[in-house]
């Protein structure tokens, strides 16, 4: 997903800092300024790479968007919302410590779920490849990036 997107703001090579890599610029020219992480971490240790971006770049908590995966949504389903419960999201949970508040945005992709509440199925079923045709998920990435665009852009227009 931050690959596309940084191929969609053209963003320049990233840099390695803050435990990840990150590219800073516009999402196109005279647009909003943006910072993209992704954290080099576990999933589930995401926060201390956050954590520490957001305090050096001084960004108000409502104004990080972080994009995951929602076993909670069926395939293909996307949704934004700012704050809510952590569901048992580990890299949420994460992020809440590194971030100090879940009331973040986020832009929750939907992955479904597997038929099993076996937590190893359950982290086996996030963390294996998809089972949908790439073409499928090849477009959700690019569903996920547009939706991301559009939240970015309503967000500097708030300022």
């Amino acid at each position: 997903m931050a690959s596309e997107l940084a191929q969609r703001w053209e963003l320049p090579k990233p840099k390695q800092k803050f435990n990840g890599v990150i590219s800073e610029g516009r999402i196109r020219p005279g647009g909003p300024r943006v910072a993209l992480l992704q954290p080099r971490t576990y999933m589930n240790e995401s926060g201390s790479s956050a954590g520490p971006a957001r305090g050096s770049l001084k960004v108000p908590l409502d104004r990080v968007v972080v994009i995951h995966d929602e076993i909670d949504l069926p395939f293909g389903e996307i949704q934004t919302r700012i704050g809510g419960g952590l569901a048992g999201h580990n890299g949420l949970k994460s992020l809440r410590r590194g971030l100090g508040d879940p009331e973040f945005w986020r832009v929750r992709v939907g992955v479904g779920r597997p038929d099993s509440t076996d937590p190893e199925v359950v982290s086996a079923y996030v963390l294996g490849r998809f089972s949908e045709p790439r073409a499928e998920v090849e477009a959700l990435v690019a569903e996920a990036a547009q939706e991301t665009e559009r939240l970015v852009e309503r967000i500097a227009s708030d300022e």
